[in-house]
């Protein structure tokens, strides 16, 4: 059970300065289980346009008016053969270190999935280092499932 002093809430364009910081360390975090990431900077979002997106769904958690949290639910489009035309994406999860393992990623997740059924999409993705394996563990927790591995050869 997550305290209720942690308020979840949508995020607004007044977040923006915190969430960027949130990517930023969210790259540092993936840097050393993706070789092929730029030098810095580089960034993976463009987290202004996923807030004003009423088709998206950005989160945040905040706890004495401070952000500590953060996830999103964009829609993606499938491939062709599969048997639904769209999905929910999960992505840009992050937890300020301080605030760890105190569920708030798995509120966060449940969230997004009740807005992804809402809003018809009955498939909801993420994607995740193979390697990172306590973030395996966490969505496993919340009920995902291993479904494809990417391989490359460089």
């Amino acid at each position: 059970m997550v305290s209720p002093d942690f308020k979840l809430r949508k995020a607004s364009l007044e977040d923006l300065p915190i969430l960027l910081d949130f990517e930023q360390e969210l790259i540092k975090a993936e840097r050393p289980f993706d070789v092929t990431l730029k030098e810095d900077p580089i960034s993976y979002y463009d987290l202004k346009q996923i807030i004003q997106d009423e088709n998206s769904c950005v989160l945040v958690v905040e706890t004495k008016g401070q952000v500590i949290a953060s996830g999103y639910a964009i829609p993606k489009k499938a491939r062709h053969y599969l048997d639904h035309e769209y999905y929910a994406y999960l992505g840009f999860m992050f937890t300020h270190v301080d605030f760890r393992g105190k569920g708030l990623n798995a509120r966060i997740v449940e969230e997004l999935k009740d807005w992804s059924k809402s809003n018809g999409y009955k498939e909801v993705r993420l994607t995740v280092y193979e390697d990172n394996i306590p973030a395996i563990k966490a969505y496993e927790k919340v009920g995902f499932e291993k479904h494809l591995i990417e391989m490359r050869l460089a």
